[in-house]
């Protein structure tokens, strides 16, 4: 799916995730996040977190996302909280993105590991960001059970991309990272974030019938839908895991 398809999709979210607002301040919450705190986002989306946890924990930050249409709606989100002073938003390609070295204490990716081909990838491409003792936050799906092959076909994953979430936690360690903290998705969150999805599709689709794009979308609503009722609401899961880098 491109990224055009995901902005179409993902146009009447604002947690571009299987995350509700609730979970989102729990997040900051358990990830000690407060006045002061210096947050570094790599495929930030719209910035909702980082809107969010500078309005409800005084935290400033620098989001990085390759796509202008999910920027602009971070830069008026942020307007409209009253935050715009205390985070910035730069477009680019957030895998080549090279921070300022020990600058934030705490540096995200929720649910774009692809970037750094996966989390050990990523964890190393956040780590030179985080002053000595910050946390890096990873956002990543995980194996509920065991998925059949049929499952793995229809999301398009290889046997390896994603584990249990045992699995998960031992491949962060094997990263180096410490397991502080998580905070996990459940079947109400990911049903809105997933449904949403087919009612903006659907009313895209009714209101630009000529598009270039229009079989795409069509594809992608069928798929999407068939995919997460047959198999993701049953097999895959999705968290976000707050680490400290073992020194």
């Amino acid at each position: 799916m491109s990224l055009h398809h995901h902005e179409i999709a993902e146009r009447e979210h604002r947690i571009l995730n299987p995350f509700t607002e609730a979970k989102l301040r729990l997040l900051g919450e358990v990830s000690r996040v407060g006045p002061g705190t210096r947050i570094l986002d790599l495929a930030c989306g719209k910035g909702e977190m980082l809107a969010r946890w500078a309005g409800w924990f005084g935290s400033t930050g620098l989001g990085v996302d390759l796509s202008p249409v999910f920027l602009a709606a971070a830069r008026e989100r942020a307007g409209e909280l009253g935050v715009e002073g205390a985070v910035t938003f730069l477009q680019g390609d957030a895998g080549a993105y090279e921070a300022e070295a020990g600058a934030f204490d705490v540096a995200c990716c929720l649910g774009a590991t692809w970037i750094g081909g996966g989390l050990a990838g990523t964890a190393a491409l956040l780590r030179p960001a985080i002053r000595d003792g910050g946390l890096i936050l990873l956002g990543e799906p995980y194996w509920i059970g065991e998925p059949p092959e049929a499952a793995l076909a229809a999301f398009g994953f290889a046997p390896g991309d994603y584990l249990s979430l045992a699995g998960t936690a031992e491949r962060l360690d094997e990263a180096g990272l410490d397991l502080l903290e998580m905070v996990l998705a459940d079947d109400d969150s990911w049903d809105r974030y997933e449904a949403a999805q087919w009612r903006t599709v659907a009313d895209w689709l009714v209101a630009n019938p000529d598009d270039e794009d229009h079989e795409a979308m069509v594809r992608f609503l069928d798929d999407n839908r068939r995919t997460y009722l047959r198999w993701g609401r049953r097999y895959l899961g999705w968290g976000v895991f707050v680490t400290r880098p073992r020194s």
